[in-house]
């Protein structure tokens, strides 16, 4: 492993441990900033399908503090439930400027390809919170990475995203309907069981399940096959909540087998990741 993936993956697990320590309210209020000013951090919030992630950044663009939340608030990359959605980001805000007595005066957010980027903003105007950029999210994971000749897959909770990235641009991006929420969906099915225990079911028993909802992350590969096709990349980087699912880098590897996969162990924070890295030029 190279020495900017360690970084990625100790950046990836202080934003994990972060989040989970506000979940369990084990955060010290004002502890954190000394009485710095705002200026040198930088503020990134995912509207996810199956997540809202707001996430700081330092003046070194290592993570201050996260806030994630479970919402059923966007479907297929779009806002169904707008107030639910800004509900959520405002109590973000709130705890998270209790706990640093300062927060960035302005945050960058994204949009999956193919959606409108005004819906995400939206939200945050809605939030009270200034929108310094929106980009969409695979262009956020290649400025963060810095990647050439790559691809980027990013399975979320309602979606399956693809983007192609040659000399540091992005030349293609599609998104298609097929996430997390469809293999909850399956499982469901399979075992007769409610959504909600379909989705307790998916955390904490894969080896289980992992039969039943194979047949789901291979039509996902078959998306993404056809869209890479003749596509001059070398690495595919997984990234998002479903991509955390124990045998899904092995399935991607077995089905491209000419290219280099990359799993982030805490892929699910990933794009945020990107999105709050990607405000450096713009909240100052």
């Amino acid at each position: 492993m190279d020495k900017q993936l360690i970084a990625l993956e100790k950046d990836l697990a202080l934003a994990a441990k972060l989040a989970a320590l506000a979940a369990k309210g084990e955060i010290k209020l004002n502890a954190t900033r000394d009485n710095k000013s705002n200026s040198d951090l930088k503020m990134g919030i995912d509207l996810g399908t199956s997540n809202i992630v707001t996430l700081i950044l330092d003046e070194k663009n290592k993570p201050l503090a996260c806030r994630m939340t479970e919402a059923d608030v966007v479907r297929d990359g779009i806002v169904w439930d707008f107030f639910g959605a800004v509900k959520i980001v405002r109590e973000h805000i709130a705890s998270l400027t209790q706990e640093l007595g300062c927060i960035p005066s302005a945050a960058i957010t994204s949009f999956p390809p193919g959606t409108e980027a005004r819906i995400s903003a939206n939200v945050l105007d809605a939030a009270g919170i200034k929108v310094s950029a929106v980009i969409d999210e695979p262009s956020a994971v290649a400025h963060l990475l810095k990647l050439n000749h790559a691809g980027i897959v990013d399975i979320g909770g309602g979606t399956t995203g693809v983007a192609i990235i040659i000399d540091g641009k992005v030349v293609y991006s599609a998104d298609e309907p097929t996430g997390g929420h469809h293999v909850s969906l399956t499982i469901a099915g399979n075992q007769k069981i409610e959504l909600a225990d379909a989705e307790r079911l998916k955390k904490e028993d894969q080896t289980l399940i992992w039969p039943i909802v194979r047949p789901v992350f291979e039509k996902m590969a078959d998306i993404v096959g056809r869209m890479i096709k003749d596509q001059k990349i070398n690495t595919l980087y997984l990234s998002g909540g479903s991509c955390m699912m124990r045998g899904v880098k092995s399935l991607f590897e077995e089905e491209f087998p000419t290219l280099k996969i990359i799993l982030p162990e805490n892929s699910i924070l990933l794009t945020p990741l990107a999105i709050a890295a990607y405000a450096e030029n713009n909240t100052k």
